[in-house]
């Protein structure tokens, strides 16, 4: 197979991360740990498994990575990303194993089908599966989109290619721990859907295109139809949506929790930090860009 270069970022995975590198070492011992000091034990676990562990401060998703594959000299012809509370199915790992050396010389970027597990339960319904994501692309052929949340990869030149089988999501922790993290992915959704209005973030992200991947699709969709809906009603028509008309209610109790939690709870807070910043610019005079800094304690890269 061709060679293969796997990085990880990481911060407290102590819960995830064996089972991640369990399965990441079924294709190459190549693992690249990017950990954001990490204070339990999961920087043991990586050391146990002989990954290369590089430390580096945080800032979010997209800026983490770029770092890693500006800083970091990876001698291997494709990289592929995984998030800790990731894994493959075997039958990926076969996949990967037997096309890999196949394709043809202009495939640059490879997508992979993504399955969501919440609860122990797999999330079928509700349009959340698949969902296909550019996780790995030739050495130097890729860079993510720096945006605050929902970035995905960008390749430079090329063409994709989109595999079978699957990988899996599925985070052990609780849901206490769940619902902190989707209020710390609502404040960065809300500077993103700010930023669209007001353009004050500098990057150039993936472009939306109703004709396009998956993901431009997807992009497309939230940049002109669900954007532009009133604040507080966009939740509950993409609920409708997702529990009604795609069918989210075949994912039984767990998949009606999940579809609440991620599809209409956490969109509305969305919604709330949105109206929340612009309402306090407003009375203040201040930018937007000054309230999220002020209100959300994020250093924003400007125009």
């Amino acid at each position: 197979m061709s060679s293969l270069s796997i990085i990880i970022l990481t911060y407290n995975e102590e819960l995830n991360i064996e089972k991640c590198l369990i399965e990441a070492r079924k294709l190459t011992k190549n693992i690249v740990i990017v950990d954001s000091y990490s204070t339990d034990k999961t920087l043991e676990i990586c050391e146990k498994y002989d990954c290369k562990i590089y430390q580096h401060e945080f800032t979010n998703q997209a800026k983490q990575l770029n770092w890693a594959l500006e800083n970091i000299e990876f001698k291997t012809e494709w990289i592929l990303r995984l998030d800790s509370d990731e894994y493959f199915l075997p039958e990926l790992i076969d996949e990967m194993k037997n096309r890999l050396d196949d394709l043809d010389e202009n495939i640059i970027g490879i997508f992979f089908k993504r399955r969501v597990y919440f609860m122990d339960k797999w999330i079928k319904h509700g349009g959340y599966y698949p969902t296909l994501i550019l996780r790995a692309w030739k050495n130097g052929k890729a860079i993510c989109e720096e945006r605050w949340m929902d970035e995905h990869m960008k390749l430079l030149e090329g063409k994709s290619v989109t595999f079978e089988n699957d990988f899996v999501d599925d985070n052990k922790k609780n849901l206490h721990w769940w619902i902190a993290k989707h209020n710390n992915y609502a404040t960065r959704e809300a500077i993103e859907q700010l930023n669209s209005k007001y353009n004050f973030l500098d990057y150039q992200p993936v472009k939306a295109d109703i004709f396009g991947t998956q993901e431009q699709k997807k992009k497309w969709l939230k940049e002109k139809v669900y954007n532009v809906l009133p604040l507080g009603v966009k939740p509950f028509i993409y609920f409708v949506y997702r529990y009604i008309i795609r069918l989210g209610f075949l994912d039984g109790f767990r998949g009606l929790l999940f579809h609440i939690l991620q599809g209409f709870w956490y969109r509305f807070l969305v919604d709330a930090k949105v109206y929340e910043c612009e309402k306090k610019a407003k009375e203040s005079e201040k930018s937007i860009k000054e309230i999220i800094e002020t209100e959300y304690g994020m250093k924003l890269w400007v125009r």
